[in-house]
């Protein structure tokens, strides 16, 4: 992992994705993300299965998408060696 101040989201130590954002852009990111599920949940009765479900697709692949450009470089890890 890396300390570059430039990545909202680092890499996890082992396998493959991010982890926690390090700084407020990627909260807000995330508590952004979490948000509109929420609402999306609270619509689900008004809007239907399959919109409900294209939804939620939606903006995990706009998180998945953010995390791809602002966050490490993904790759699989297999911790830190000594």
């Amino acid at each position: 992992m890396t300390n570059d101040d430039n990545y909202w989201f680092p890499a996890k130590r082992y396998g493959f994705g991010w982890g926690a954002p390090t700084g407020w852009q990627g909260w807000a990111v995330l508590a952004t993300y979490f948000i509109l599920v929420a609402v999306v949940i609270a619509l689900r009765p008004e809007i239907g299965h399959g919109p409900f479900l294209l939804s939620l697709m939606g903006l995990s692949g706009a998180l998945v998408g953010v995390c791809w450009l602002k966050g490490e470089p993904p790759r699989w890890r297999w911790g830190e060696r000594d």
